[in-house]
């Protein structure tokens, strides 16, 4: 195993203003290649900052990947800083400068001098061609240790570690590829999801494979892992884990609720509209961002006062007046109502408390009422998600799409779930 470290530059991510995106997916891509990272570390646009941690790294690594500072304004100071750690000089590179000339004259835009800069790369270097960008990537070798520089661009550097990184890194070192997979789960804590799952995950482990638990708000990904490769393995407690909890694990790899009740819908000739309360059209919006959903997809109703879920929904005042707006009798008014009005097969509801002002001892913030009316039938459910208002409305919007999911496969769901 090798270390490979990650240098991220750039003062934009130190404070927050862009999330650091390009180390997560570094991770990621090199991961499944066998090679591990060990390091990551963000540091300033400064030239004491860059220099600091390029010795550090080279102590410690193998492998040093670095992004960002590498455009053409004054704040880009890694090419010179890479100049003085190497002890090198810029030199044109005419390959480069040709490719950056022909960007501009292809955009039918003017190109400054110090687009040309673009073109000026340390003397040490290995160039690696950026057919995505004007700022070229550079391969550094120095006692042992590989240096590569490259462009904070996401799109830029994906690229570039696609077509030359990870194939070069891979072609010099043994590695032994990583096979793993990853289980989408929604409506289940990560603590009660391992009790769930205790005897399948001993049985993995024992078989040398690894399992991950990562938790995010509404769902929990699982990822099986083989370090040795064995993808028969991965595959095999894949399947048990979807046998083991039909009502929680929705889909694999980077699938999505919207996506897999769409599939659903269309395979089944079905219709879905919605009513909405809470959350504003936040479930009609997650459903309509897949490409291809006015295929099934009618139309919602924001209905977030009591005179438009009668008018539109045709709740009854004295459901509204005996059981409140936040009702399980509310909420399937509502989905019946939608579902005749809309004229679809499916009709999800919702109603609920998204904070942080409202709320009482007997329906505290964050109580949500979900309703489900179907060809053959209904279902309605009680939830409480919390405090905060955006989380509330983004656990409502993935709860209400799994719920949807059971229904039409007729997968039955614990009466309680929180």
């Amino acid at each position: 195993m090798i270390n490979v470290e990650i240098i991220s530059i750039g003062d934009e991510l130190l404070i927050g203003q862009t999330i650091n995106t390009n180390a997560s997916w570094m991770g990621a891509q090199l991961a499944v290649s066998g090679i591990k990272v060990s390091n990551v570390v963000t540091i300033s646009d400064t030239r004491e900052a860059i220099t600091g941690a390029l010795a550090q790294a080279h102590k410690r690594s193998q492998v040093v990947l670095i992004t960002g500072g590498l455009g053409p304004t004054k704040d880009d100071i890694t090419k010179q800083v890479l100049c003085e750690y190497f002890h090198t000089k810029l030199v044109l590179d005419e390959r480069v400068l040709h490719h950056v000339e022909s960007f501009f004259i292809k955009r039918n835009r003017p190109m400054l001098e110090v687009n040309k800069m673009q073109a000026m790369v340390p003397e040490a270097c290995e160039v690696l061609f950026n057919e995505q960008g004007t700022a070229p990537g550079m391969w550094f070798e120095q006692d042992d240790t590989i240096f590569v520089s490259m462009p904070g661009v996401p799109y830029e550097m994906r690229h570039l570690m696609e077509a030359h990184v990870i194939p070069r890194l891979t072609a010099k070192y043994p590695l032994k590829k990583l096979i793993q997979r990853t289980y989408l789960t929604q409506g289940i804590g990560e603590s009660f999801l391992a009790e769930k799952v205790s005897d399948w995950e001993n049985q993995l482990r024992e078989e040398g494979l690894d399992l991950a638990y990562l938790p995010s708000p509404g769902m929990v990904k699982l990822r099986i892992s083989s370090a040795s490769g064995n993808q028969e393995r991965v595959a095999h407690f894949g399947e048990e884990l979807k046998k083991r909890i039909p009502a929680y694990l929705y889909g694999e790899e980077e699938e999505t609720l919207p996506e897999v009740v769409g599939k659903l819908l269309q395979n089944a000739g079905e219709t879905i509209g919605t009513v909405e309360s809470c959350t504003g059209g936040s479930i009609m919006a997650a459903l309509t961002s897949v490409s291809g959903s006015s295929g099934y997809v009618q139309g919602g109703l924001i209905t977030y006062s009591n005179d438009l879920k009668m008018k539109l929904a045709h709740v009854s005042a004295g459901t509204l007046e005996d059981f409140g707006a936040v009702s399980e009798e509310t909420v399937l008014e509502m989905s019946a109502g939608g579902k005749k009005e809309l004229g679809v097969d499916w009709c999800i509801s919702v109603s609920g408390i998204a904070g942080p002002l409202g709320g009482s001892d007997e329906k505290p913030v964050g109580t949500v009422w979900i309703a489900i009316d179907g060809p053959k039938q209904k279902v309605s459910r009680k939830f409480l998600f919390g405090t905060d208002r955006q989380r509330t409305v983004q656990m409502t919007v993935l709860t209400a799409l799994n719920l949807l999911r059971c229904e039409i496969l007729g997968i039955n769901i614990e009466k309680k779930q929180s």
